[in-house]
């Protein structure tokens, strides 16, 4: 990732946002070359000259103090993930001529054993670890039967970039597709800044941006967002509908990879056909060791069609 540039079209964007009357400034009108915000008005708010913000934005932010990147965060108004964001970028760009050396070839993640059982133990709860290039690293039983559509594609791990942008099964899977979409790429923005030298990501985003137009102009707005908590609504291709409520959250052996779990709100449809999708996976599992049958679990994480007599 070319840090210098990535600041420079992240401030870019970020002023590009704002009006004059939304800084506190006056507005005389007439016709601007760039939108939103120039330099001059960005520096003034922020409290720095005219000729310390323009480095800034064109990516020369050795030595930057936290005071200087504290006005224009207020400047600009940057939310919490875009202000971690800034720091991120500014950070690696102080990192010097020797950089944190560039990881290789993915290696295969696990979680510790604790982890998977915890995530078994959670029978009515889907739940899955996953990492910050939104592959799933482990995941429980009902959680796989959730995220079914993922598992149909070859790859392995499963992901959600992949399958947002590249598998034809997305935009039904995801009721409303152009939001999972934006959040899919603010996240991948995010662990980009975080670790730029993450060459599994920079071949995942190569990837996604050579193969959907969509990803090409999403990745272009430089949005990023933490994954903390939100509002899943899916159709899942066996229940329909499904309104989940997600809560995301570190793990502190592996700061790297989030549990995520989501949840139905009790009597709702969604909790019936969540409730109803828990009962045939565990049916579908104890009947493996007898071979298959409708019904049964053909191969982890791929769904065929539920017993008849659940339906």
């Amino acid at each position: 990732m070319d840090t210098p540039n990535e600041i420079r079209e992240f401030l870019t964007t970020r002023r590009a946002r704002l009006s004059p009357g939304q800084v506190g400034l006056p507005d005389f009108g007439g016709r601007r070359r760039v939108p939103g915000l120039r330099r001059q008005e960005v520096a003034l708010v922020a409290g720095m000259s005219v000729e310390y913000y323009t480095r800034l934005e064109r990516g020369n932010a050795k030595g930057v103090s936290e005071a200087v990147l504290e006005g224009v965060s207020r400047a600009l108004q940057l939310n919490g993930a875009e202000r971690a964001h800034l720091y991120d970028l500014v950070r690696t760009v102080n990192e010097g001529i020797h950089p944190r050396r560039r990881r290789g070839p993915a290696r295969p993640q696990h979680v510790r054993p604790g982890v998977q059982q915890l995530l078994d133990a959670m029978h009515d709860v889907p739940a899955f670890v996953q990492n910050g290039r939104l592959d799933i690293i482990a995941a429980n039983r009902l959680a796989r039967a959730v995220f079914s559509e993922l598992y149909v594609q070859p790859q392995r791990p499963a992901n959600f970039g992949r399958f947002v942008f590249l598998d034809e099964r997305a935009p039904a899977f995801y009721r409303d597709w152009d939001d999972a979409a934006q959040q899919t790429v603010a996240l991948l923005r995010t662990e980009a800044g975080r670790a730029p030298h993450d060459r599994p990501l920079s071949d995942l985003v190569g990837e996604l941006s050579t193969r959907s137009e969509a990803f090409r102009t999403l990745w272009a707005s430089h949005d990023v967002r933490e994954h903390r908590t939100g509002i899943k609504r899916i159709t899942h291709p066996t229940v329909g509908h499904l309104d989940l409520s997600y809560e995301a959250m570190e793990l502190s052996s592996a700061r790297e990879l989030m549990l995520i779990a989501y949840t139905a709100e009790p009597g709702s449809p969604s909790h019936d056909a969540l409730q109803l999708l828990a009962s045939w996976t565990a049916e579908a599992e104890s009947t493996r060791s007898t071979g298959p049958r409708e019904g049964s679990v053909d191969r982890a994480g791929d769904l065929a069609r539920p017993p008849k007599e659940l339906l």
